[in-house]
Protein backbone atom coordinates (compact mmCIF):
# COMPACT_ATOMS: atom_id res chain seq x y z
CA UNK A 1 0.00 0.00 0.00
CA UNK A 2 1.10 2.98 -1.15
CA UNK A 3 1.70 6.51 1.29
CA UNK A 4 -1.92 8.30 1.30
CA UNK A 5 -3.88 5.03 1.02
CA UNK A 6 -5.96 3.70 3.11
CA UNK A 7 -8.86 1.08 2.65
CA UNK A 8 -12.04 2.46 4.81
CA UNK A 9 -13.96 -0.69 4.56
CA UNK A 10 -14.81 -2.04 1.07
CA UNK A 11 -13.74 1.56 -0.18
CA UNK A 12 -10.33 2.63 -0.81
CA UNK A 13 -8.88 6.47 0.20
CA UNK A 14 -6.15 7.94 -1.13
CA UNK A 15 -5.18 11.44 -1.19
CA UNK A 16 -3.27 12.93 -4.60
CA UNK A 17 -2.16 16.17 -4.28
CA UNK A 18 -5.07 18.56 -3.60
CA UNK A 19 -7.64 15.62 -4.76
CA UNK A 20 -8.62 12.71 -2.57
CA UNK A 21 -10.02 9.98 -4.37
CA UNK A 22 -12.51 7.44 -2.88
CA UNK A 23 -12.73 3.89 -4.55
CA UNK A 24 -15.75 1.59 -4.48
CA UNK A 25 -13.90 -1.54 -4.34
CA UNK A 26 -16.32 -4.30 -5.12
CA UNK A 27 -14.98 -5.22 -8.49
CA UNK A 28 -16.60 -8.83 -8.50
CA UNK A 29 -19.82 -7.26 -7.12
CA UNK A 30 -20.17 -5.01 -9.57
CA UNK A 31 -19.33 -2.08 -7.26
CA UNK A 32 -22.80 -2.65 -5.73
CA UNK A 33 -23.50 -0.23 -2.30
CA UNK A 34 -23.59 -2.32 0.27
CA UNK A 35 -24.49 -1.13 3.79
CA UNK A 36 -20.50 -0.98 4.91
CA UNK A 37 -20.10 0.79 1.05
CA UNK A 38 -22.69 3.58 2.18
CA UNK A 39 -20.97 3.99 5.55
CA UNK A 40 -16.98 4.02 4.04
CA UNK A 41 -18.09 6.58 1.87
CA UNK A 42 -19.76 8.80 4.29
CA UNK A 43 -16.48 8.17 6.52
CA UNK A 44 -14.20 8.98 3.48
CA UNK A 45 -16.47 12.44 2.77
CA UNK A 46 -15.85 13.16 6.65
CA UNK A 47 -11.68 12.65 6.03
CA UNK A 48 -11.49 14.66 2.98
CA UNK A 49 -13.56 17.19 4.62
CA UNK A 50 -11.15 17.21 7.82
CA UNK A 51 -7.85 17.39 5.48
CA UNK A 52 -6.48 20.81 4.73
CA UNK A 53 -4.85 19.81 1.56
CA UNK A 54 -7.28 18.25 0.05
CA UNK A 55 -9.47 20.38 -2.23
CA UNK A 56 -11.46 18.06 -3.83
CA UNK A 57 -12.76 14.42 -4.34
CA UNK A 58 -12.98 12.20 -7.18
CA UNK A 59 -15.59 9.35 -6.89
CA UNK A 60 -14.92 6.27 -8.51
CA UNK A 61 -15.38 2.66 -8.95
CA UNK A 62 -12.76 -0.42 -8.97
CA UNK A 63 -11.66 -1.77 -12.09
CA UNK A 64 -12.50 -0.40 -15.53
CA UNK A 65 -16.13 -2.11 -16.38
CA UNK A 66 -18.77 -0.55 -13.49
CA UNK A 67 -18.37 2.42 -12.07
CA UNK A 68 -21.45 1.61 -9.78
CA UNK A 69 -24.50 -1.15 -10.24
CA UNK A 70 -26.19 0.28 -7.42
CA UNK A 71 -27.78 -1.39 -4.56
CA UNK A 72 -26.67 -5.27 -3.68
CA UNK A 73 -29.93 -7.37 -4.19
CA UNK A 74 -28.08 -10.25 -1.96
CA UNK A 75 -28.23 -7.23 0.81
CA UNK A 76 -31.62 -6.23 0.72
CA UNK A 77 -32.95 -8.02 3.70
CA UNK A 78 -31.55 -7.50 7.13
CA UNK A 79 -31.29 -9.38 9.67
CA UNK A 80 -32.13 -6.48 12.42
CA UNK A 81 -35.96 -6.60 11.49
CA UNK A 82 -38.23 -4.44 9.20
CA UNK A 83 -37.26 -1.00 10.76
CA UNK A 84 -33.76 -1.29 11.46
CA UNK A 85 -33.74 -2.43 7.36
CA UNK A 86 -35.38 0.39 6.44
CA UNK A 87 -33.09 2.74 8.18
CA UNK A 88 -30.11 0.97 6.65
CA UNK A 89 -32.24 2.23 3.22
CA UNK A 90 -32.52 5.89 3.91
CA UNK A 91 -28.97 6.02 5.01
CA UNK A 92 -28.23 5.59 0.61
CA UNK A 93 -30.60 8.86 0.88
CA UNK A 94 -28.53 10.63 3.47
CA UNK A 95 -25.07 9.86 1.18
CA UNK A 96 -26.88 11.67 -1.13
CA UNK A 97 -27.30 14.63 0.23
CA UNK A 98 -23.92 14.18 2.32
CA UNK A 99 -22.25 15.12 -0.83
CA UNK A 100 -23.90 17.68 -1.90
CA UNK A 101 -23.70 19.63 1.62
CA UNK A 102 -19.84 18.65 1.04
CA UNK A 103 -17.63 22.01 1.44
CA UNK A 104 -15.18 20.52 -1.10
CA UNK A 105 -16.11 20.10 -4.95
CA UNK A 106 -16.51 16.48 -5.87
CA UNK A 107 -15.91 15.32 -9.61
CA UNK A 108 -17.27 11.36 -10.55
CA UNK A 109 -14.68 9.27 -12.41
CA UNK A 110 -17.23 7.17 -14.59
CA UNK A 111 -14.97 4.39 -15.41
CA UNK A 112 -17.76 2.54 -16.63
CA UNK A 113 -21.47 1.70 -15.94
CA UNK A 114 -23.24 3.88 -13.58
CA UNK A 115 -26.83 2.22 -12.75
CA UNK A 116 -29.65 2.50 -10.22
CA UNK A 117 -27.77 3.77 -7.14
CA UNK A 118 -24.77 4.13 -9.11
CA UNK A 119 -26.67 7.15 -11.33
CA UNK A 120 -27.78 8.60 -8.35
CA UNK A 121 -23.86 8.73 -7.27
CA UNK A 122 -22.96 10.41 -10.48
CA UNK A 123 -26.24 12.69 -10.06
CA UNK A 124 -24.63 13.39 -6.64
CA UNK A 125 -21.64 14.60 -7.48
CA UNK A 126 -20.89 18.36 -8.46
CA UNK A 127 -19.49 16.98 -12.33
CA UNK A 128 -19.08 13.94 -13.67
CA UNK A 129 -16.29 12.33 -16.54
CA UNK A 130 -17.33 9.25 -17.76
CA UNK A 131 -15.87 6.82 -20.44
CA UNK A 132 -17.49 6.37 -23.58
CA UNK A 133 -18.12 2.72 -22.98
CA UNK A 134 -20.55 3.25 -19.86
CA UNK A 135 -23.92 2.94 -19.90
CA UNK A 136 -26.22 5.17 -17.34
CA UNK A 137 -29.91 3.67 -16.78
CA UNK A 138 -32.51 2.96 -13.83
CA UNK A 139 -32.98 -0.81 -14.53
CA UNK A 140 -34.71 -1.35 -11.07
CA UNK A 141 -37.98 -1.79 -12.97
CA UNK A 142 -37.32 -5.16 -14.38
CA UNK A 143 -36.46 -6.96 -11.32
CA UNK A 144 -39.70 -5.71 -9.62
CA UNK A 145 -37.85 -2.30 -8.04
CA UNK A 146 -38.61 1.13 -8.35
CA UNK A 147 -35.53 3.95 -8.06
CA UNK A 148 -37.13 5.69 -5.53
CA UNK A 149 -34.59 7.56 -3.29
CA UNK A 150 -32.20 8.65 -6.44
CA UNK A 151 -34.65 9.36 -8.81
CA UNK A 152 -34.91 12.57 -6.50
CA UNK A 153 -31.77 14.14 -8.37
CA UNK A 154 -32.72 12.53 -11.55
CA UNK A 155 -35.72 14.67 -11.40
CA UNK A 156 -33.38 17.67 -10.72
CA UNK A 157 -31.37 16.95 -14.06
CA UNK A 158 -33.84 15.81 -17.23
CA UNK A 159 -37.28 17.12 -17.87
CA UNK A 160 -40.16 14.99 -16.47
CA UNK A 161 -40.83 13.13 -19.41
CA UNK A 162 -37.64 11.63 -20.33
CA UNK A 163 -37.16 10.57 -16.23
CA UNK A 164 -40.12 8.56 -16.39
CA UNK A 165 -38.88 7.15 -19.83
CA UNK A 166 -35.87 6.13 -17.98
CA UNK A 167 -37.72 4.86 -14.64
CA UNK A 168 -40.71 3.15 -16.35
CA UNK A 169 -38.86 1.39 -18.90
CA UNK A 170 -35.34 0.53 -17.09
CA UNK A 171 -33.60 1.63 -20.79
CA UNK A 172 -29.95 2.05 -20.75
CA UNK A 173 -28.24 5.32 -22.57
CA UNK A 174 -24.89 5.49 -23.97
CA UNK A 175 -22.46 7.77 -22.50
CA UNK A 176 -23.07 9.84 -25.56
CA UNK A 177 -26.64 10.54 -24.55
CA UNK A 178 -25.98 10.97 -20.89
CA UNK A 179 -23.91 13.31 -22.35
CA UNK A 180 -27.08 15.34 -24.40
CA UNK A 181 -29.35 14.52 -21.30
CA UNK A 182 -26.67 16.85 -19.07
CA UNK A 183 -26.41 13.35 -16.58
CA UNK A 184 -22.21 14.21 -16.82
CA UNK A 185 -19.89 16.89 -18.29
CA UNK A 186 -17.31 15.06 -20.44
CA UNK A 187 -17.59 11.98 -22.14
CA UNK A 188 -13.66 10.36 -22.97
CA UNK A 189 -12.29 7.61 -24.33
CA UNK A 190 -10.68 4.93 -21.36
CA UNK A 191 -6.86 6.06 -22.54
CA UNK A 192 -7.90 9.92 -21.70
CA UNK A 193 -9.95 9.84 -18.44
CA UNK A 194 -7.65 10.04 -15.72
CA UNK A 195 -6.13 13.04 -17.57
CA UNK A 196 -9.77 14.72 -18.17
CA UNK A 197 -10.64 14.14 -14.02
CA UNK A 198 -7.30 15.66 -13.16
CA UNK A 199 -8.29 18.77 -15.82
CA UNK A 200 -11.29 19.10 -14.35
CA UNK A 201 -10.06 18.51 -10.62
CA UNK A 202 -7.08 20.80 -10.84
CA UNK A 203 -9.77 23.80 -12.07
CA UNK A 204 -11.38 23.03 -8.95
CA UNK A 205 -8.32 22.62 -6.87
CA UNK A 206 -7.23 26.72 -8.09
CA UNK A 207 -10.28 28.29 -6.81
CA UNK A 208 -10.80 29.82 -3.54
CA UNK A 209 -12.42 27.12 -1.32
CA UNK A 210 -14.13 29.39 1.00
CA UNK A 211 -16.09 30.89 -1.94
CA UNK A 212 -16.80 27.55 -3.61
CA UNK A 213 -18.85 26.41 -0.14
CA UNK A 214 -20.78 29.25 -0.39
CA UNK A 215 -21.48 28.78 -3.73
CA UNK A 216 -22.08 25.60 -3.97
CA UNK A 217 -24.44 25.91 -0.77
CA UNK A 218 -26.51 28.36 -2.28
CA UNK A 219 -26.86 26.90 -5.61
CA UNK A 220 -28.61 24.11 -4.04
CA UNK A 221 -30.24 25.89 -1.27
CA UNK A 222 -32.19 27.99 -4.11
CA UNK A 223 -32.97 25.27 -6.76
CA UNK A 224 -35.75 24.15 -4.45
CA UNK A 225 -37.24 27.48 -4.18
CA UNK A 226 -39.75 29.55 -6.05
CA UNK A 227 -38.22 32.51 -7.68
CA UNK A 228 -38.69 35.69 -5.90
CA UNK A 229 -37.98 34.01 -3.01
CA UNK A 230 -34.50 32.03 -4.33
CA UNK A 231 -33.67 35.57 -6.00
CA UNK A 232 -33.64 37.08 -2.03
CA UNK A 233 -31.80 34.64 -0.86
CA UNK A 234 -29.47 35.01 -3.61
CA UNK A 235 -29.10 38.56 -2.87
CA UNK A 236 -28.23 37.75 0.85
CA UNK A 237 -25.26 35.11 -0.47
CA UNK A 238 -23.82 38.12 -2.76
CA UNK A 239 -23.62 40.22 0.23
CA UNK A 240 -21.85 37.34 2.19
CA UNK A 241 -19.26 36.89 -0.71
CA UNK A 242 -18.37 40.36 -1.10
CA UNK A 243 -17.46 40.65 2.22
CA UNK A 244 -15.26 37.30 2.24
CA UNK A 245 -11.49 38.08 2.02
CA UNK A 246 -11.31 35.83 -1.16
CA UNK A 247 -13.31 38.38 -3.01
CA UNK A 248 -11.48 41.46 -1.94
CA UNK A 249 -8.29 39.16 -3.30
CA UNK A 250 -9.77 38.39 -6.70
CA UNK A 251 -10.75 41.79 -7.09
CA UNK A 252 -7.58 43.24 -6.47
CA UNK A 253 -5.94 40.41 -9.07
CA UNK A 254 -8.12 41.36 -11.51
CA UNK A 255 -7.62 44.74 -11.25
CA UNK A 256 -3.29 44.64 -11.24
CA UNK A 257 -3.35 41.75 -13.90
CA UNK A 258 -1.95 38.86 -11.57
CA UNK A 259 -2.91 35.47 -10.32
CA UNK A 260 -4.66 35.56 -7.45
CA UNK A 261 -3.25 34.55 -3.97
CA UNK A 262 -6.49 32.34 -1.84
CA UNK A 263 -6.66 32.77 1.59
CA UNK A 264 -9.76 30.13 1.44
CA UNK A 265 -11.86 32.73 4.04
Amino acid sequence: MEAGEAVVGEVLYEVQGPQAHLTINRPKARNALSPTVVKALMDGLERAEADPAVRVVVLTGAGEKVFCAGGDLGQMVGDGGFLATHEGRRSYGKLLTRFQEARKPTVARVNGHALAGGLGLVLACDLAVAVETADFGTPEIDVGLFPMMMMALLQRHVGRKRALELVLTGDRLPARDALALGLVNRVVPASELDAAVAALAGKLAGKSQAVLALGRRAFFTAEDLPLPAALEFLASQLSLNVLADDAGEGVSAFMEKRAPKWNDR
